[in-house]
This record gives C-alpha cells, structure tokens and sequence, in this order.
C-alpha cells in the first residue's frame, strides 16, 4: 500500500493540464481575451493567444507552428491552412461578423462617407497591408466598389495589421485609417463612420481546430465555448456579432 504522503507528493509534482495555445487575428485581442478569463473562471483551464494578422497566422501554421485552434479574420486565410492540412476541415465553423470603420484623428472634418477621405485634409492613409492583411483587403475591394480606391492609392500607408493601422491614427502618423468597428472599442477619441448597409463587405472570422493539436479534446471544449451564450454576450460587447452562437 502506498502512503497517503507519497501519494499527495506524487499529486503534487503532477502536471496539470497543458496550456490551450490559439492563433487569433489581432483584431480579436481583447475579446478573446476576456473570453479566455470567463472560460478559465468557468473551470476550462488556461489559453495562451498568439495574436497577428490572419495572413501571418496562416503562413505560421503551413509550416509547422504548434497551435491547437485557429480563430482567422477571413474565409480566404483559413482556406490557406485547410489546403495545407494544417486544420481540421471538419471542425471548421463561422463563428464572427464584423464591419469596416474609416477612423480619423481630430481636426481632418467628419467622415461620412468614404468619398470624404479625398479630401486634401487626408494626406495619409493606414490601411493593413491591402496585397495580404484581410481588413486591408476588404477595405480596397470597398474603395473601388465606391470608385474612390485610384484617388487614394497615393495615400495608402501599408501596415502589419489592422491594429497598426489604428495605432498610426492614434499616435498622429496617419490622418485616417480603416478598421474593424470592433477596433474602435480601444480607440474612442477618435471620429468613426461604420460602413454599412448592401454594399459593405460581408466579414466573416471562422475558426478551427488545428490539425496538429496535441490536446484534441481541450481544443474541442474551447471551440464550443466560443459558440456558447457567454462568449456571445462578450463578443458582442467588443462590437461583433456572433454567428455561431449556441443558446
């Protein structure tokens, strides 16, 4: 018979659970964030995010980064992994919509309409790397829909992420930037036109487990709690819309 001391020893120098690693589109960061804690309060263990844009996250998971769910801003990022194997196609879901937003620093006018960006006041534009970033991407597809994309090109400022693009406004390097409507939660001193209506992009931000997961069932139980009510109420409060919600 084994002592209770050996055993409560041998319980204690145990490993718990390993930590639930997500690559999430930056543009999530504090939703998921506050999902996690809610999710760890909830009994659900510890997550650890690896936040970029979605085309970096792709790219990483192509080639053998460990992850064991993907959260990215576009259907066309994800269908980069399903067709590298690097998901699991199967567990794939739609589970966010967002909108663009046109945010500008104070001082450039109000911006109601993307036609206003031409105005001479709007020198300097940050927009996520249009060629690759999915809000960049879907921001140029809406500015020649609306036949204003070769008036601005000039005045583009590629960057990393939708987060840098917001970062430019708000530090005063840039004059306007187009974002997610979630990314304006962070940047309230700033003057916001939503883009919506019939002819705004449609956003979707699916997720999946990755193929190579090593902890196939925590990744499972955390996929689910993003498609429950709680995480819905949160997303929501960061000005996204849950498509996949389980209520």
């Amino acid at each position: 018979m084994i002592p209770l001391l050996t055993v409560v020893c041998l319980a204690a120098l145990s490993p718990g659970p390993a930590p639930l690693t997500v690559s999430a589109a930056v543009s999530l960061t504090d939703a998921l964030e506050a999902v996690a804690r809610a999710y760890a309060t909830s009994g659900g263990g510890e997550v650890r995010f690896n936040f970029a844009g979605s085309n970096t996250l792709a790219r990483q998971l192509v080639n053998g980064a460990p992850a064991d769910v993907f959260v990215s801003a576009d259907e066309r990022q994800m269908d980069v992994t399903a067709q590298a194997g690097a998901i699991d196609p199967a567990s794939r879901v739609d589970l966010l919509g967002n909108r663009l937003a046109i945010v500008s620093r104070p001082g450039i006018g109000a911006i109601k309409a993307p036609h206003d960006l031409t105005s001479a006041a709007v020198k300097r534009i940050a927009l996520g790397d249009p060629a690759a970033v999915p809000a960049g991407v879907y921001a140029r597809r809406y500015l020649e829909s609306t036949g204003v994309w070769s008036i601005l090109a000039d005045r583009v400022v590629p960057v990393a992420n939708v987060r840098a693009a917001l970062a430019a406004v708000l530090n005063g390097s840039a004059d306007a930037a187009i974002v997610y409507e979630s990314d304006t939660v962070v940047g309230s001193s700033l003057s916001v036109f939503v883009i919506d209506g019939p002819d705004a992009p449609r956003i979707v931000y699916p997720a999946a487990i990755a193929s190579r997961t090593t902890n196939r069932a925590a990744a499972e139980r955390f996929l689910a709690f993003l498609r429950g009510p709680e995480a819905a109420a949160l997303f929501e409060r960061y000005r996204f819309q849950p498509l996949a919600a389980r209520r």
